[in-house]
């Protein structure tokens, strides 16, 4: 007796291949994205030699010489290690926390409108900066910003207060940049947050309504824990990615000014200068491999960590 497939009665085939017949339109809906992953994200990965090569144009990657680890020296000799670690780690840290706890209550907010115009109102205002580039966020900041004609200036004046010059106060990018990355993103967070609540089962806030429960108690004892898996995922996926910062948002917002960047300058604005000055391709890539090599241990080190609290969070 086979094991593994069953065959269909009446057709001749096995349930595995009955299976994908019937799925293949979601199958052939899904093989542009997949062949986009491959070919962008899998099949450049053979490129990673670089960062353990001296790169030489004329020679071409696999043409180039071997230096081993000497191009990992870049960051890990780099007087500005700390600082760049601690702005990007901390910046990255203000986000995670800041853009999930508002999405959260946006989301819950939004759950509970009746108005089908209004929410649609809504949505689209907060989804539309998902789709702007930092360089339009730049200049838009920059109307406000600016020390001269900036709007909020203007504003401080109105009160008596004296202008500020934005743009070479560090301490001040320590609060623009959660905010502006916080308007830019909150849309796109909150929309999943609040696809993860309509999955629930309506019968749980009838019940609860029933047995007399007021809206903040079906918030509190059942939107919220429905949320937690998805949180969790989130939050997992945030944190692998907490060494690579958002170089439009570093870069372009303090419009590269040099004396905020104790501030400013993270590790991907630091490398992109470097990579400019010197030219060596080969330290930049070691850089990137580090970061990548650091963020997929720190969502293995997550996901076991979430595992071991709640199975049923986890990633994998």
């Amino acid at each position: 007796m086979r094991t593994g497939t069953a065959t269909v009665p009446g057709r001749g085939k096995t349930a595995r291949g009955g299976s994908a017949a019937k799925n293949r339109f979601l199958l052939l809906l899904a093989l542009p994205m997949v062949l986009f992953t491959l070919l962008f994200k899998y099949v450049p990965m053979a490129g990673v030699i670089v960062a353990f090569k001296q790169y030489q144009y004329n020679k071409g990657i696999f043409g180039s010489g071997w230096v081993g680890l000497a191009n990992f020296r870049f960051l890990v000799e780099s007087p500005d290690l700390v600082r760049l670690l601690r702005n990007t780690v901390g910046y990255n840290a203000a986000f995670l926390a800041l853009n999930t706890i508002c999405a959260v209550l946006l989301a819950l907010l939004l759950y509970e409108m009746t108005g089908r115009r209004w929410l649609k109102t809504y949505q689209s205002i907060l989804f539309f900066p998902h789709f702007l580039s930092w360089v339009v966020v730049a200049y838009m900041a920059y109307a406000f910003l600016n020390p001269v004609s900036g709007l909020l200036n203007q504003w401080l004046h109105s009160f008596g207060l004296s202008a500020l010059d934005w743009y070479n106060r560090p301490a001040a990018w320590t609060f623009v940049f959660p905010l502006a990355n916080l308007w830019k993103e909150i849309g796109m967070a909150c929309m999943i947050y609040y696809a993860a609540l309509l999955g629930i089962d309506p019968t749980y806030y009838e019940a609860a309504r029933i047995d007399g429960a007021g809206r903040w108690q079906m918030m509190r004892l059942i939107s919220i824990p429905f949320l937690y898996p998805i949180m969790m995922i989130l939050i997992i996926l945030a944190i692998g990615n907490i060494m690579d910062a958002d170089f439009g948002l570093f870069y372009q917002l303090p419009m590269d000014s040099p004396t905020i960047r104790s501030t400013t300058d993270v590790l991907d604005t630091y490398i992109y200068r470097a990579l400019i000055n010197s030219g060596d391709i080969g330290m930049s890539s070691a850089a990137g491999l580090a970061k990548s090599v650091v963020g997929f241990a720190l969502v293995i080190g997550a996901n076991a960590l979430v595992r071991r609290i709640n199975a049923e969070h986890a990633l994998f």
